[in-house]
């Protein structure tokens, strides 16, 4: 187990802040006490964190921020937004994953208990939410990105999951696309039973394939409908990686899009302007959702309440030639 600065303030029987003084400077410690706290810091093995450094001036004017992975394209645009933010505000960020799972939880976990920054970031990993509001109650900082439409107890920055998909519907009404099929992502994610119900209001009529936003079940859903001689006119995928992953198996059994079947994806990632052809998308502002997260984070630090309800910005149709 890691060695804290709890640990040795403990052993040396002084404070937090009389370590991190001895760390730093050792200015306004005395000789004494300072040499007791370096003998503690040689016999434990102690390295010392941002956070210990941090104590010593009352704030490490470091932001953390937690996401599930970087494998997902989404999150890289969102990590952006919030990196252009926090750097041009004088902070540095420290970013964790949830690669390991449980152990991964336990390591960051152990970061907040050493104060290693001063306020957190989240795209929630899952089942980590109780966690998080944990730290929260705790006295951590907290900003939800994305909250799934679960609204906790402290500030988040949304999108318009459901009116997004509502327009998706309305474009492809407007051009005379009555049999769509939907393929959504995991259906315990609030934003997905969001985008269902809007695209619903519109299109009720429609085939489901339940997909994991991936190229993979894209891809899969379209070869089973077809397989099956199912009849359908477009496709609305609840990403942009399913429905490039549908605009391939369409190619491949020699449909035309948009001829045939037109495409339209959700998130507008930058490969959305490479597919072929390029895809018809609802824009979700990943850089702007990053932004908005950090700025709401730094403006609390710097001591502003904290907004009681979530900042929800707005989603737009980019149309391209997959579903023009």
């Amino acid at each position: 187990m890691r060695v804290t600065i709890a640990d040795v303030a403990r052993e040396a029987g002084v404070s937090k802040t009389t370590v991190s003084r001895v760390i730093n400077t050792g200015s306004e410690v005395g000789g004494d006490t300072a040499a007791r706290v370096r003998a503690v810091i040689d016999a434990l093995g102690y390295v010392p964190s941002s956070g210990a450094v941090g104590l010593a001036r009352g704030a490490s004017r470091t932001v953390g921020m937690l996401v599930p992975s970087l494998t997902w394209e989404w999150i890289a645009e969102v990590l952006q937004g919030v990196v252009d933010t926090v750097e041009a505000a004088g902070y540095g960020l420290l970013l964790y994953t949830c690669n390991r799972g449980a152990e991964s939880v336990e390591r960051f976990t152990a970061q907040v208990s050493a104060r290693a920054f001063d306020g957190l970031l989240v795209v929630e990993p899952e089942n980590t939410l109780a966690t998080i509001a944990a730290m929260h109650r705790g006295g951590l900082p907290v900003v939800l990105i994305d909250d799934r439409g679960r609204h906790p107890a402290f500030p988040s920055v949304v999108t318009t999951n459901r009116e997004g998909a509502a327009s998706a519907a309305r474009h492809l009404l407007a051009r005379g696309r009555t049999r769509p099929l939907v393929i959504t992502g995991p259906e315990r994610f609030p934003c997905v039973r969001d985008r269902l119900r809007g695209f619903a209001e519109v299109l009720p009529d429609h085939r489901l394939a339940v997909g994991d936003f991936s190229e993979r079940s894209g891809r899969a859903a379209v070869e089973r409908h077809l397989a099956v001689g199912a009849d359908f006119d477009s496709v609305f995928a609840h990403n942009d990686l399913s429905a490039a992953g549908a605009l391939r198996a369409l190619r491949e059994a020699g449909r035309s899009v948009p001829d045939d079947v037109a495409v339209i994806g959700f998130d507008d990632l930058p490969m959305a302007r490479h597919t072929e052809p390029p895809l018809t998308t609802v824009r979700q502002p990943a850089g702007l959702i990053g932004q908005t997260a950090a700025r709401m984070l730094l403006a609390h630090l710097g001591g502003r309440p904290a907004p009681n309800e979530p900042a929800v910005l707005q989603t737009d149709l980019v149309v391209r030639r997959s579903a023009p």
